[in-house]
């Protein structure tokens, strides 16, 4: 198959994920240094410290929080094979902002985890002091995205065009750019038919693809706000609390959204927490899921 043609630097963003029903907040991590991972997520991710109080951290772009930072220096190190996080995604842009942020991790001698053209976004992955998965990626044009017959969005696993992506870096690092989010978190979990049965059938989410070992879940036509996989975590049990890494992740939704649901938990008999235009529930493995009014819904 032809190599999809590389994002142009300057081509505005499509608005599929912004317009979707549902879209990532923020992420809450536990963290046994946090002041080590300030540093980290401002100074190498490039996020900005939004507000700080006695326990807790929160970062952003701009004024929108994308990451808090939540202290406890007892709790027990996550294990690799447990549920949880397998990693954050941080959406930039643009092509030139991910070589720019390229160029920048090089300087600071970053070593990169792995990298991937993955037909729909071009990718590059790392982990944080206490080895949380990060991804920073940019979207390719949701016009050039390839689907199957079934209406499945079409993923794989090619050569990044590293050389590519820094030949478009067209700025010196300030900084995460303007407009940046988190586009997607990768969960582990422990059976991917529970995870369809949860994250699809009561929250509502679509299968937009099947690989093997992971499941991808979209919301309004974008690739996937969630992912689910077993590749470490195959049977995991419920998680327990006081542990290091993921703590919530933040859904933002509009009204109709969470009232079906609302409607849909109690008719399962699944537990959940209301305050207002805020649902709290947990996933079969226990992973807190914030699902809130969006500020554009």
């Amino acid at each position: 198959m032809r190599d999809p043609a590389p994002i142009p630097a300057t081509e505005v963003p499509d608005l599929v994920l912004a317009r979707a029903l549902y879209r990532i907040g923020a992420v809450a991590l536990v963290a046994r240094d946090v002041a080590s991972l300030t540093r980290f997520y401002s100074g190498i991710i490039g996020l900005r410290i939004v507000s700080r109080e006695a326990d807790t951290v929160r970062l952003g772009e701009g004024d929108t929080v994308l990451l808090v930072l939540r202290h406890d220096p007892s709790a027990r190190h996550w294990r690799s094979t447990e549920a949880g996080l397998f990693h954050t995604a941080f959406r930039l842009p643009s092509r030139g902002d991910l070589g720019v942020w390229l160029r920048h991790a090089e300087a600071c001698g970053i070593t990169l985890t792995g990298a991937a053209d993955h037909l729909v976004s071009e990718a590059v992955y790392l982990t944080d002091p206490e080895g949380n998965g990060i991804e920073i990626y940019v979207d390719r044009p949701s016009s050039e995205w390839q689907w199957t017959e079934d209406g499945s969005v079409v993923m794989r696993n090619e050569r990044l065009d590293h050389a590519g992506l820094v030949r478009a870096a067209d700025r010196p690092w300030s900084g995460m750019p303007p407009g940046s989010c988190v586009g997607h978190v990768h969960l582990q979990v422990g059976d991917l038919d529970a995870t369809e049965r949860f994250y699809a059938g009561l929250l509502g989410f679509d299968v937009m693809c099947r690989y093997p070992g992971a499941l991808f879940l979209g919301a309004g036509g974008y690739h996937h706000q969630l992912a689910g996989n077993v590749w470490n975590s195959r049977d995991a049990a419920v998680r327990t609390d006081g542990a290091t890494g993921l703590a919530e992740v933040e859904l933002l939704a509009d009204g109709g959204t969470l009232a079906t649901v609302r409607i849909r938990c109690r008719d399962a008999g699944v537990s959940f927490v209301e305050d207002g235009n805020t649902l709290v529930v947990r996933d079969p493995w226990g992973t807190q899921l914030r699902m809130k009014l969006g500020p554009a819904h």
